[in-house]
C-alpha cells in the first residue's frame, strides 16, 4: 500500500493515473482546500495539522511508503485546527516555515522518518514526466541565448539554501526577475514584453541543496503561455530534476511561437 499525500495542481493527477494503471494498492491523503479528491474512495482529507489523523491512517492501512506531489499553500498556522500530534510537532513546522515552503515539506518528512514511513521521489512511477538533456523544440538557443542562460544559471546557484526561488529570468545579460514564494506565475507577470521579438529565457532548476524527491521545478502549459505573454524566448530545465507536464501541448506551443526548450 502506497500513501499519496496530495495537494494542488496537475501532477497528482498524473500519479494517480499511473498508479491505477499498474494496480498497485493506495491510500490519498488529501491536503486540498477544496478535497478535490473527495470522489475518491481511497481518499481521506485532512490539514497539515492534523499529523495524528494521517500518521494513524497511514499506519492503519501498513502504508510504510508515502509520494508526495502538488502544491501545498503555506496555511494560517493560527487558524489550523491541531490534533495532539499536531501539537506536538507544529513548533517545527512553524520554525522552517521561515525558510521557506520547502522548509516545511522537508520538515514533514523527517516527522514520517521517525514513524517508520518512508517518502520516495515524486516521480518514482511517473520518469516520463521528466525530460534529459537536450533540446525539445525546432529552435535552438543562440550564443546571445547561451549567454542569458549561463547568467540564470550562476545567479540561481548563488542563492541561500532554503531561498524560495527555482527560477529567474534573464534577458539580455541582466536578471529582470528572480521568483518569490508567490511563484512563477506571479514572476512572469512581472515580466514585460520589450519588442515584438522573443528574448531572454526563463530558467527553472532546483534550489540549492534541495531534497529532490519532492518539489521539483514544474512547467506546463500554462507556463510557456505566460512566457509568450511576457516576450521570453525559451525555458531552460535541468535534467532529470524537473516536472514536465502536458508535454506534447508545450512542445507544440513552442515551435508554433519560435520558442525553445533546452535541457542541460
Amino acid at each position: 500500500m502506497i500513501g499519496l499525500i496530495f495537494g494542488e495542481n496537475t501532477l497528482p493527477l498524473e500519479i494517480l493515473k499511473k498508479i491505477k494503471r499498474k494496480r498497485l494498492k493506495y491510500l490519498i491523503i488529501d491536503l486540498t482546500r477544496k478535497n478535490i479528491f473527495k470522489k475518491n474512495i481511497n481518499s481521506y482529507s485532512a490539514s497539515i495539522g492534523q499529523f495524528g489523523k494521517i500518521i494513524n491512517i497511514l499506519k492503519e492501512n501498513n502504508c510504510k511508503k508515502v509520494i508526495f506531489a502538488g502544491t501545498v499553500k503555506r496555511p494560517n498556522f493560527s487558524r489550523l485546527k491541531l490534533d495532539l500530534k499536531g501539537i506536538y510537532y507544529m513548533p517545527k513546522i512553524i520554525k522552517s516555515s521561515r525558510l521557506g515552503d520547502a522548509a516545511i515539506l522537508k520538515e514533514i518528512i523527517r516527522i514520517l522518518n521517525s514513524e517508520n514511513i518512508k517518502t520516495l521521489n515524486s516521480l518514482t512511477f511517473n520518469s516520463n514526466l521528466s525530460l534529459k538533456r537536450g533540446n525539445y523544440s525546432k529552435l535552438k538557443p543562440n550564443k546571445k541565448d547561451n549567454k542569458d542562460i549561463k547568467k540564470a544559471i550562476s545567479t540561481l546557484k548563488k542563492l541561500k539554501k532554503y531561498n524560495f526561488s527555482q527560477g529567474t529570468v534573464v534577458r539580455n545579460g541582466k536578471v529582470i526577475a528572480v521568483e518569490s514564494k508567490e511563484g512563477t506565475e506571479y514572476m512572469l507577470k512581472k515580466c514585460k514584453k520589450e519588442t515584438t521579438n522573443n528574448s531572454g529565457v526563463l530558467v527553472k532548476f532546483p534550489k540549492p541543496k534541495q531534497d529532490l524527491r519532492i518539489d521539483l521545478p514544474t512547467v506546463g502549459y500554462k507556463t510557456f503561455y505566460q512566457c509568450k505573454l511576457a516576450g521570453i524566448k525559451g525555458v531552460v530545465l535541468k535534467s532529470n530534476q524537473n516536472v514536465f507536464l502536458e508535454r506534447t501541448k508545450c512542445i507544440s506551443f513552442a515551435n508554433k511561437n519560435k520558442m525553445f526548450i533546452k535541457v542541460k
